[in-house]
């Protein structure tokens, strides 16, 4: 089970991943390919306006090992922080 985490204000990001437009699956499709692409420990924020982004993201995150911050409502569109796990 995920625990919704509500964030009350934007986090400073890293990298930012631009995802409005886009609809379940690609979100987090995006997501695990920009992933990809940063360095262990990167914060990344993603911007969405996708509603199934805040049980996608953090269920994609605990499957992968990555962590899930939250997420910030900023009018019709969803700020999403997610740090890129470390790896030994």
């Amino acid at each position: 089970m995920n625990e919704e985490i509500i964030l009350t204000r934007p986090l400073p990001a890293d990298e930012s991943l631009d995802t409005r437009g886009l609809y379940c699956p690609l979100p987090v499709v995006k997501t695990a390919e920009r992933m990809k692409e940063l360095q262990d420990g990167t914060l990344l924020e993603v911007l969405s306006d996708d509603a199934g982004i805040e049980a996608d993201l953090p269920a994609w995150c605990a499957g992968f090992g990555h962590e899930y911050l939250g997420s910030f409502r900023d009018g019709g569109q969803w700020r999403l922080y997610v740090r890129k796990k470390m790896v030994d």
